[in-house]
């Protein structure tokens, strides 16, 4: 009993000392139309979720047993309220989640199609309008990461200052920097050029992105993954991920790739889970100082994504990313 009393008494001061991660990016309610096969407009029936990806990544990370804060920007309204109190349900720090009077808390609608497509309308509100002004009251010297995860980051307004701003102060204050782009076609269908732009300006500066096979080949404009690869292995500097689905990730580090096998699953929902990957890599990598982090060793990294493997599988076991999130422990590293 001692000796148990002991160990956990020594978690706990391991994680007081522990520095931050910071997650930046939207903070959104997902409202999922449960009528199977309808569109939006036909649509009778929704079920009302928190989301956002760097809050999906924040939310992970807090259930793993990290220290992690969200900064993003919600309305004064009901669904700005029920985001901040979930986001505090897991232990997500939400200082620097602003409530904004003059927008409502942004809404993502979607529908699953019989054809398999999504029926998708994204109602943007007070996400966007997080200002570098804001963001530069964070003290950066609190955290040893910071995760760009937004794909609303990119779009027109002031996040996107915000964001760049942020980025900025990264480098000159020796945060590790980590990078989701999270495309979505719907967002940037008229103005995709932009979105590669902008992402490059990320993943040239990051010390580790994540980018699914969809993305590599976008970003880069190969046809192959191969390829993709290559070209990002040429022009980034940082470690990279390139998430395969049920054929796991691909590894890119030291000018080469490798495979990392995900384990078997029986999916349910895959809502969440490249969000769950990220949360625990980065849940892992803040154990260490951020020049550790920098010069982490090959087998060091084949663990973590290892690792990051299994969260995003066990994701997929649940329905609804949060919901799933409730399930995550690091005891599925063992």
């Amino acid at each position: 009993m001692a000796i148990s009393y002991y160990r956990q008494r020594l978690r706990v001061i391991n994680r007081i000392g522990m520095k931050k991660i910071l997650c930046i990016g939207e903070a959104l309610i997902d409202m999922i139309c449960t009528d199977k096969g309808k569109s939006l407009s036909t649509g009778e029936n929704f079920l009302k979720k928190a989301g956002g990806a760097p809050t999906n990544v924040a939310a992970a990370i807090a259930a793993l047993g990290g220290k992690v804060e969200l900064a993003a920007k919600v309305g004064t309204d009901p669904f700005g309220k029920h985001l901040i109190e979930v986001m505090q349900s897991f232990g997500v720090s939400t200082k620097w989640v602003i409530e904004d009077e003059q927008h409502f808390t942004t809404f993502a609608f979607v529908s699953l199609m019989e054809n398999g497509e999504r029926d998708f309308y994204f109602n943007r509100g007070a996400d966007g309008q997080l200002s570098r002004a804001e963001v530069e009251k964070i003290d950066l010297k609190d955290f040893s990461i910071i995760h760009f995860g937004s794909a609303t980051g990119f779009l027109p307004g002031p996040l996107q200052a915000a964001y760049r701003a942020l980025l900025q102060k990264a480098l000159q204050q020796n945060v590790f920097i980590s990078f989701d782009p999270n495309y979505r076609h719907l967002l940037f269908k008229n103005d995709t050029q932009s979105f590669i732009d902008q992402s490059w300006t990320f993943l040239t500066a990051c010390h580790f992105f994540k980018v699914s096979d969809e993305e590599a080949l976008l970003i880069t404009g190969c046809s192959s993954l191969a390829d993709a690869a290559a070209k990002l292995l040429e022009k980034t500097k940082a470690v990279f991920a390139i998430t395969l689905g049920k054929e796991g990730t691909m590894l890119g580090i030291h000018g080469k790739t490798m495979i990392i096998d995900s384990i078997p699953v029986k999916p349910v929902d895959t809502t969440g889970a490249g969000d769950a990957f990220v949360g625990a890599l980065l849940y892992q990598l803040n154990k260490r100082t951020v020049a550790e982090m920098r010069s982490l060793p090959e087998e060091n990294w084949q663990k973590i994504i290892q690792n990051g493997n299994k969260a995003g599988a066990r994701t997929c076991e649940y329905l609804g990313a949060m919901e799933a999130f409730k399930h995550l422990s690091s005891d599925i590293f063992k």
